[in-house]
């Protein structure tokens, strides 16, 4: 096996999804800042980071194609302080989250530390598209193997058949 999530010939076109589920892997190693998604309602998600010592003129969110990127970035307000303990963390950080097609990010606001990210997950709407079966076109005229018995109307009561006419010339 090649190791690949989608090497199966019947996945077409999903070359994409695999780079974006390695990307998430990468991004997935780094615990900071943590985070929580719930589900808020059937169509709404939430992702709430902590964000302790950031105010909202250091956090930066953007939606890149598919990935909402939150970047922190704390400006160096500790000049003159003494620290003798520190356990605030202080880094700048860089988390992304991987969207899937049609999710919207519908808004962002801080509560007590609490940097909360709304997502709209719209229902997806059931497609279905009949596709036409065209005859194919006529190269040659059919060659008298190729002919087919004419159609005639059979009373309701019986069962229609496929008869080919086969000539012995």
């Amino acid at each position: 096996m090649s190791g690949r999530v989608f090497g199966s010939p019947m996945f077409l076109g999903f070359d994409h999804l695999e780079q974006m589920l390695e990307r998430a892997s990468k991004n997935a190693s780094d615990g900071y800042p943590p985070y929580n998604i719930e589900q808020v309602s059937p169509t709404t998600l939430r992702i709430t980071l902590a964000v302790a010592g950031f105010v909202m003129e250091d956090l930066h969110i953007t939606q890149e194609d598919n990935q909402l990127v939150i970047r922190g970035r704390q400006s160096d307000d500790g000049q003159g302080r003494i620290f003798l303990h520190r356990g605030i963390a202080a880094r700048q950080f860089q988390k992304a989250f991987v969207l899937a097609e049609g999710i919207e990010v519908g808004g962002a606001w801080m509560d007590n530390g609490l940097l909360h990210i709304e997502l709209a997950r719209p229902q997806p709407e059931v497609r279905v598209r009949k596709i036409e079966i065209a005859r194919a076109p006529q190269a040659a005229p059919p060659s008298s193997h190729d002919r087919v018995a004419p159609v005639v109307d059979v009373p309701a009561g019986r069962k229609q058949r496929v008869v080919r006419v086969i000539d012995e010339d």
